[in-house]
């Protein structure tokens, strides 16, 4: 498929359309596309590209630390869907260091950055090195802070590069939580039990708790930090479209 498109003519024509629209662009434009599923209520995503593609090509990253009920909703989606997941763990030796020179919860104290670089960014970094897209379940209205400017189809300039560009699709980006939520019962696909605990937005257990009514869902992700750095580093070009 053509990897020669305009992505800012794209972004622009697409930033209204549906979902679908955006993940059928998306498959008609490249072969080596992936879908990152996290576990939570991008369940969404993943449904509506399942339908347009069943054979779309899917990964979760797997940081050791996940809640119990987000393993068993991985397996789940798994066998609900007879999709292969294919799940992407920490480099063994890196984490062993870190945690032997650290411990476990070093991140209440330094921050979450070392943490989610080794768990979740360098596993993600070795995957899209070799992918000409992908697909996230990002919408703006998660974090007002850090996401309110996501556009429906970007480059990816975190982890792409000159010799490797690589595309970004966000199909969710204009919708909102309500969205979410009505599609999901409408169509009566599985979530993660945690959302019927408070949790609203889902990562890792320990940095990772349920939410008061009218709290912001990210007010529930690395709870001991201040706003701004709400992001795993996953997303970070976020931080640097809000700051341009």
């Amino acid at each position: 498929m053509t990897h020669s498109l305009d992505i800012a003519a794209l972004a622009d024509s697409y930033a209204q359309r549906s979902p679908q629209d955006i993940l059928k662009l998306a498959m008609d434009s490249f072969d080596n596309l992936w879908l990152s599923f996290s576990g939570a209520d991008d369940i969404v995503v993943l449904d509506m590209a399942l339908k347009i593609n069943p054979e779309v090509k899917v990964f979760t990253l797997d940081t050791g630390r996940l809640h119990p009920e987000t393993y068993r909703f991985l397996e789940q989606v798994r066998e609900h869907y007879g999709i292969a997941l294919e799940v992407l763990s920490p480099e063994h030796q890196a984490l062993q260091a870190y945690v032997h020179e650290k411990g476990l919860f070093d991140f209440f104290k330094s921050g979450h950055g070392e943490c989610c670089g080794i768990r979740k960014i360098a596993p993600l970094r070795r995957k899209l090195a070799g992918v000409d897209a992908w697909i996230t379940g990002q919408r703006r209205d998660q974090s007002p802070g850090t996401r309110s400017h996501v556009p429906v189809i970007e480059q990816d300039t975190s982890f792409g590069t000159e010799a490797h560009p690589l595309v970004k699709f966000n199909p969710l980006a204009n919708y909102s939580s309500e969205d979410v939520w009505n599609y999901i019962r409408m169509l009566e696909i599985p979530y993660n039990p945690l959302h019927e605990r408070g949790f609203v937005s889902i990562g890792c257990e320990p940095c990772t708790r349920p939410v008061l009514p009218n709290q912001h869902e990210r007010e529930g992700r690395w709870w001991w930090e201040e706003a701004i750095q709400k992001e795993c580093g996953l997303h970070a070009g976020n931080l640097i479209a809000k700051s341009s």
